[in-house]
């Protein structure tokens, strides 16, 4: 249920109606936005009388909320959410590019690659330490070795890294990683999300293989439920009947995100795709439908790459993409969209 008050409501009544409220075992989530204040009621709210609530002077208007999803629901929250990254910043009209190697291989390869990524106009660097693998012969990861490379690699450029984090054991090690990818195979792992939530840390959470937009979101609500409210979602494709493609990139997302949530929204078009030549249309229609930003993967030596070559772009075709993700996210500004 969501409590919505009038513009500059009466202190002393306020103050007796979260009482009141509380005393009937409500948590109350208050969020302030441009043109109204929303109580966001928690809790069993069965036994409350709408109709005498919204008889107060201070409530214009009192709504029950069915869906299961309440502090990543745009109805508790109708201002986009803006989660900020070090110098920088996801959502709030800010396109946001992440790029960088699917995993991380050397010192030498990934601070290459940061530094031809940041001079193309990305504004986080994207990098793999720990890697879920299909198959248990393939490359895992370099570890806790890849991280501290990673952060030579922001030493260098100044770009925040973002990283995958596999399991709880390894939170430890992400207490100075800017940004927590949870990828797309521990999207329900439960477990996993609370302990995130517990971190100051922004977690990107990439949607599930099969996962509807309701699930998400349930994934979403972990994390914020345990205290984190800096979420951002991740498209990386749904797996369905077709095979040319690794996975089936779903741009109906973004509109039917931004009705539903106020978390921004990033699309994943290289492990959508799986294939570098689809990665750049992909991208920029992934702007022009109103995206947050980009997470792209590029190598500097694509065929010798220890995980995802076929999918990663040379840092020159990164930098004609990223020119036409920022042309095209000007447009779109321009009319408007």
């Amino acid at each position: 249920m969501i409590v919505i008050l009038k513009s500059n409501p009466d202190r002393d009544q306020l103050e007796r109606l979260i009482l009141w409220l509380q005393e009937r075992g409500i948590i109350i989530h208050t969020s302030i936005g441009k043109s109204h204040t929303i109580l966001g009621l928690v809790g069993d709210t069965s036994s409350l009388d709408v109709d005498l609530i919204a008889a107060l002077d201070i409530v214009e208007d009192v709504k029950r909320i069915q869906e299961p999803y309440k502090k990543a629901n745009r109805k508790f929250h109708p201002d986009d959410t803006v989660v900020k990254v070090g110098d920088t910043q996801v959502g709030g009209g800010t396109l946001t590019i992440m790029a960088g190697p699917c995993s991380v291989e050397s010192e030498e390869q990934v601070v290459e690659i940061a530094k031809a990524v940041k001079a193309s106009g990305a504004t986080m660097l994207r990098g793999g330490a720990f890697k879920p693998r299909t198959s248990p012969y393939s490359f895992q990861g370099m570890g806790a070795e890849g991280l501290d490379l990673l952060k030579i690699a922001r030493a260098e450029t100044g770009l925040p890294i973002v990283s995958e984090l596999m399991d709880i054991s390894q939170i430890p090690l992400f207490e100075d990683v800017d940004v927590i990818q949870i990828g797309a195979r521990n999207m329900q792992n439960f477990n996993l999300l609370k302990e995130v939530g517990k971190l100051n840390i922004p977690v990107m959470i990439k949607r599930g293989m099969s996962a509807t937009y309701e699930e998400w979101l349930m994934s979403a609500e972990y994390v914020m439920a345990s205290g984190n409210q800096n979420v951002i979602l991740c498209e990386r494709g749904v797996r369905t009947f077709e095979t040319y493609t690794r996975n089936t990139l779903d741009l109906a997302c973004i509109p039917v995100l931004r009705k539903l949530t106020h978390l921004p929204i990033i699309i994943d078009p290289s492990h959508a795709t799986g294939k570098a030549a689809l990665v750049p249309p992909l991208a920029v229609g992934a702007v022009a439908t109103g995206a947050d930003g980009l997470l792209i993967e590029v190598h500097n030596d694509p065929p010798h790459a220890l995980c995802d070559g076929p999918q990663s772009l040379r840092p020159e075709a990164f930098d004609t993409l990223a020119k036409q993700m920022v042309a095209t996210h000007q447009f779109m500004k321009t009319i408007g969209a």
